[in-house]
């Protein structure tokens, strides 16, 4: 794969970015110990070779001439994947606290521009030797299904999978004598530079009013038939963004999960969406927070991609919009609810519903997405209020040199007016969940995080 023209949704996401609204999406990932006696700061080389080997992590953003507007993945002739990967001591006191702290700080700075859009952070300093792995993609590079594809290829058991099926990548992604030499990062100085971030001056292009005419109908259109005209306007959920980043985890039992739905119909992902309306719910009254007026809404995602197509294409997906019955007191009066409104949704489809907004980026021509994406990014505070995200992952048990997967927690990206963003992952019998919030808008993010669990306590005893 030497060059492709990015898809629209990836032009779209790529344009949408600012310096201070970073488009990224990533998993932070926990490992036990190594096998033996091993350091965990030699697991840096494996990730930093498997990284190489990965054919899209060596892909970079570059402008074309055509079609207008346009831009293409090109192979990075100067890739050196010292400058994606790093090691990253940290206090071990806490370490499950001071990951998710560091989180936040790398997925708020903007990747460099002029690099392939991705970054990988090995994070050591457990007392027992465990670790943790971040890895932080642009979402122009990856949509959920896609990122877990590339992503796993850093995994014992997919690299092992690739080696035995012939799949070829780069031989080696370090320095040009073939030693591995990272780059050294003292305390407080690993963030990257700012280098080419968005924000850099553009061509000036003379089909610019065409451009944003196209883009204004197209999404005015969408905002006028799924938008709101009086969205909830006040609370963390309506803050303005800030472009700071805060990461914080959680762990729910998939079998209680599975047992509720067994009892009350629907579908797991049912039973999930029901505890984020709960606990959003509890956190607003846990802060003196008045309960919004009018329930907020969850832009729920749904992948377009069919089983088997490749890696390489570009961002697939269709969203459904769910109103999250916040307001109603009773726990599964919720569940009940919200497993209505999704039978709706589907029943309709995610390529015809309200949530469908994504679909229409394919309709708009390449100029428009460059100049057009401020008024989709503007727009997405009308059509919904919290992204809430179900990341699936390989159901085999994982791990990194040996040493077992324990936890992974997706993160999902903000739109421009939106604070919280939660993604959740079933791994080994239990949900992993990453919650993604602006930083000033949501300091308290912990407790919302505490608030899953209570919610799935309240909801297993209701039920």
């Amino acid at each position: 794969m030497s060059s492709e023209l990015l898809a629209p949704l990836d032009l779209a996401f790529w344009h949408l970015e600012s310096t201070d609204h970073p488009m990224h999406l990533g998993a932070l990932a926990h490992f036990g110990p190594l096998p033996g006696d091993g350091d965990p700061s030699a697991v840096l080389e494996l990730l930093g070779s498997r990284a190489a080997a990965i054919p899209r992590l060596r892909m970079r953003v570059r402008d074309v001439l055509l079609p207008v507007g346009a831009a293409a993945w090109a192979t990075d002739k100067q890739f050196d994947v010292r400058r994606h990967v790093r090691e990253i001591a940290l206090p071990g006191a806490d370490f499950g606290a001071e990951t998710a702290r560091l989180a936040g700080e790398l997925m708020e700075r903007p990747v460099e521009r002029g690099l392939p859009p991705w970054e990988m952070y090995l994070l050591t300093g457990a007392p027992d030797g465990s670790f943790a792995v971040l890895v932080k993609l642009h979402h122009a590079l990856a949509d959920g299904m896609r990122a877990v594809a590339i992503g796993a290829g850093i995994f014992d058991e997919i690299a092992a999978l690739a080696r035995r099926t012939g799949r070829k990548g780069a031989a080696r992604g370090d320095s040009q004598d073939g030693r591995w030499r990272p780059v050294a990062v003292p305390p407080r100085s690993w963030l990257p530079g700012p280098g080419r971030i968005v924000g850099a001056a553009r061509e000036r292009i003379g089909d610019l009013g065409r451009a944003v005419e196209v883009g204004a109908s197209v999404v005015g259109a969408s905002v006028a038939r799924a938008g709101r005209l009086d969205p909830p306007g006040t609370g963390a959920l309506a803050a303005d963004s800030s472009g700071t980043r805060r990461v914080a985890t959680a762990v729910l039992d998939l079998e209680r999960v599975h047992r509720i739905r067994r009892t009350s119909g629907g579908t797991a992902n049912d039973v999930l969406l029901a505890v984020v309306a709960g606990a959003l719910r509890r956190w607003l009254d846990e802060r003196g927070e008045p309960l919004p007026g009018a329930d907020p809404r969850a832009l729920v995602p749904v992948s377009r991609r069919r089983p088997g197509s490749p890696v390489a294409s570009g961002n697939s997906f269709s969203a459904y919009l769910l109103t999250l019955p916040v307001t109603e007191p009773d726990p599964a009066a919720r569940l009940a609810a919200v497993r209505r409104a999704m039978d709706r949704n589907k029943a309709d489809g995610p390529l015809r519903g309200p949530g469908a907004v994504a679909v229409l980026v394919d309709q708009l021509p390449p100029l428009a997405h460059r100049f057009g994406a401020p008024l989709a990014g503007g727009a997405a505070r009308l059509l919904f209020d919290v992204l809430v995200t179900n990341v699936p992952l390989p159901r085999s048990a994982l791990s990194l040199a040996g040493a077992p997967l324990r936890t992974l927690f997706p993160m999902a990206p903000l739109a421009r007016g939106q604070a919280l963003a939660v993604a959740m992952s079933p791994y080994g019998g239990r949900v992993h969940v990453g919650l993604v919030a602006d930083g000033k808008a949501v300091p308290d993010l912990d407790a919302l995080a505490a608030a899953l669990s209570d919610e799935l306590d309240l909801l297993e005893k209701a039920d």
